[in-house]
C-alpha cells in the first residue's frame, strides 16, 4: 500500500468527503480543512507530503497562497482543482508551480494516481512565465475535450518541444500556436506564422530561409526568410502538408543540425527557433502516396495535439457566442443576446466551417439584424443552406430508427459517391481502404470513451473489442481520453 500525508482544502463539505474516503482507501493518510488560513498554518508547521487545494477558498484565491507555498517549502507538490476550466486557470496553475492541474468534476482514479506520480517521482518546479493578467482569453470553451487541451499546452509552455497541432479548417488550430508563443518561455521574441498552401511552391524556400542576390531571375537583393525573421521566438508553420518535398528536405536539416542555408547562400546559419506545426491532412496517408518524408513527420511530431471539431463540443458554443459577442460590442457594433430557441439551433448545426464559421455568423448578427434578442427564426434564415442534427431531448434516447446501421450504410455510401465524383477522369490515391476505415473508427471509439467518460474498460466492452487493442487504436488515432467523476 503507498504511503504519504495529504493536505486536503476545499470549502465542499461533499467534496472534502468524498477525495478523503478515496485516498484513505488507496492508503493515504489526509488532513481536510475548508479554509487556505488553516492549510497554509499545517505547512508552516512542516506538515504533509502533497497538497490537494481547490482555487476559490472563502477566506483566500489558493493562486495567491501557492507562491508562499512554493517559497518556503519548494518540493512541496501541489496538485491544484478548479470548477473555473478556463485556459487560464489552467496557464496560473502552471505558473505558480503546480504539479498537476485538475478541471473538476474529475475521475477520483485519476487524482489518486496523480498523488501517486507526485510522491514517487517529484519533479522540480518549472519557472514562472508571468503572463500578463487579463481577460483577453485566447481560447475559450469548458468541454472536456477543450480541458485536455489546455492541460497539455501549460505543460508546454515551458519547453521548446516541437509541436504538431491537427485539426479541421476552423478549428483555431493558430491560436493555440500563438498561445504556446505568448505563455510561453519565448513570449519576449517574435512569432511569426507562415501558411505553406498560400505560397507558390517555387517560392517556398526562399521564403523560409531567404536568399542571396542574384540567386535566381528577380533576386536583385538579399531577402531574410522567415526562419531569420523568428530567430528566438516562435516559427508557426500551418498546412504543412503542403509544403513541397525539396523545401521538407531543408526543413529536416534545420531540425536536426539546428542550422540552414539561404537559397544561393553557402554558408550555415545557426538558427534558434521553436517549430509548431500545423495541418487539417492526414500526413501519414500523404507519406503512403510519397508525398511527405516520414522523418520529416516524426521530427516534427514529437507533441501532437488534436483540436476537436466545434460539433464534438457543442457544449462551448453559447460560451464562445458570448465571447465573439463581446467582440464585436467592443468594436462598435451592438450587444446581441440568443434566446433558447436560437442556441438549441446552434447546438444542432453541424458547423463544416467550425469555430471559425461561428464567429463570422456572430459578426453577420451584430451587423446586420437590428433587434437586441437574435431568434431562432433568425438562425433557420441563416442557417438554411446547411440541414440541423435532429433534436435529441436531454436524457431521451435515440429512436430505432436513429440507430438503424442501414441509415448509416446510407450516409456512407452518400459520402463515397461524393469523394469519387471529384475523381472524374482518374482513380483516387491508394490507401482508400485504410483512409475509410480510419474515418469510421475514430469518431466511433470517441464516441463509446465520451459515452463512458473515458472509461477504456467499459468501453472496450461495448465496442467488444480487446482492451489492449483499444488502447493501442486510441494511441494510434490520437484521441482525447476524457475522465470525469462518475461517483
Amino acid at each position: 500500500m503507498p504511503s504519504g500525508h495529504i493536505l486536503l482544502a476545499d470549502d465542499d463539505a461533499a467534496i472534502r468527503t468524498v477525495l478523503n474516503q478515496a485516498l484513505s482507501r488507496a492508503g493515504y493518510e489526509v488532513r481536510s480543512t475548508s479554509n487556505a488560513a488553516t492549510l497554509w498554518r499545517w505547512v508552516a508547521q512542516g506538515e504533509g507530503d502533497i497538497v490537494i487545494t481547490d482555487v476559490m477558498m472563502p477566506d483566500e484565491n489558493a493562486f495567491d497562497l501557492l507562491p508562499r507555498i512554493k517559497k518556503l517549502r519548494p518540493d512541496l507538490p501541489i496538485i491544484v482543482m478548479s470548477a473555473q476550466n478556463t485556459f487560464m486557470t489552467a496557464i496560473k496553475a502552471s505558473e505558480r508551480g503546480a504539479y498537476e492541474y485538475l478541471p473538476k468534476p474529475f475521475d477520483l482514479k485519476e487524482l489518486v494516481a496523480v498523488v501517486g506520480r507526485a510522491l514517487t517521482r517529484p519533479r522540480t518546479a518549472v519557472s514562472s512565465v508571468n503572463p500578463a493578467e487579463n481577460e483577453d482569453i485566447p481560447l475559450v470553451g469548458r468541454s472536456h475535450a477543450m480541458q485536455e487541451i489546455y492541460r497539455a499546452l501549460a505543460r508546454l509552455m515551458p519547453t521548446d518541444l516541437t509541436v504538431m497541432i491537427t485539426g479541421e479548417s476552423g478549428t483555431g488550430k493558430e491560436l493555440v500556436a500563438k498561445a504556446l508563443h505568448d505563455y510561453g518561455k519565448r513570449r519576449q521574441g517574435p512569432f511569426v506564422a507562415v501558411n505553406m498552401a498560400a505560397i507558390p511552391r517555387e517560392l517556398i524556400e526562399s521564403e523560409l530561409f531567404g536568399h542571396e542576390k542574384g540567386a535566381f531571375t528577380g533576386a536583385t537583393a538579399r531577402s531574410t526568410g522567415r526562419f531569420e525573421q523568428a530567430e528566438g521566438g516562435t516559427l508557426f508553420l500551418d498546412e504543412i502538408g503542403d509544403m513541397p518535398m525539396e523545401a521538407q528536405t531543408r526543413l529536416l536539416r534545420v531540425l536536426q543540425q539546428g542550422e540552414y542555408t539561404t537559397v544561393g547562400g553557402r554558408v550555415p546559419i545557426k538558427t534558434n527557433v521553436r517549430i509548431v506545426a500545423a495541418t487539417n491532412k492526414d500526413l501519414r496517408v500523404l507519406i503512403q502516396q510519397g508525398l511527405f518524408r516520414e522523418d520529416l513527420y516524426f521530427r516534427l511530431n514529437v507533441v501532437p495535439l488534436r483540436l476537436p471539431p466545434l460539433r464534438e463540443r457543442v457544449e462551448d458554443i453559447p460560451d464562445l457566442a458570448r465571447h465573439f459577442f463581446s467582440l464585436v460590442e467592443k468594436e462598435g457594433l451592438s450587444r446581441k443576446q440568443l434566446d433558447a430557441e436560437a442556441m438549441d439551433r446552434l447546438k444542432r448545426y453541424r458547423w463544416p466551417g467550425n469555430v471559425r464559421e461561428l464567429e463570422n455568423l456572430v459578426r453577420r448578427l451584430a451587423a446586420l439584424y437590428p433587434q437586441d434578442t437574435i431568434t431562432g427564426a433568425i438562425i433557420d434564415a441563416e442557417l438554411d443552406s446547411q440541414p440541423l442534427l435532429p433534436p435529441q431531448p436531454a436524457g431521451k434516447p435515440a429512436t430505432q430508427a436513429q440507430q438503424n446501421s442501414e441509415g448509416l450504410s446510407d450516409a456512407v455510401e452518400r459520402h463515397l459517391a461524393e469523394y469519387f465524383s471529384g475523381f472524374r477522369d482518374s482513380l483516387p490515391p491508394p490507401g482508400l481502404y485504410h483512409r475509410i476505415l480510419r474515418e469510421i473508427e475514430g469518431p466511433l471509439i470517441g464516441a463509446a470513451l465520451a459515452a463512458t467518460r473515458g472509461n477504456q474498460i467499459r468501453a472496450a466492452e461495448l465496442l467488444g473489442v480487446n482492451r489492449n487493442t483499444l488502447r493501442k487504436k486510441v494511441r494510434d488515432l490520437e484521441l482525447m481520453v476524457v475522465r470525469t467523476n462518475r461517483s
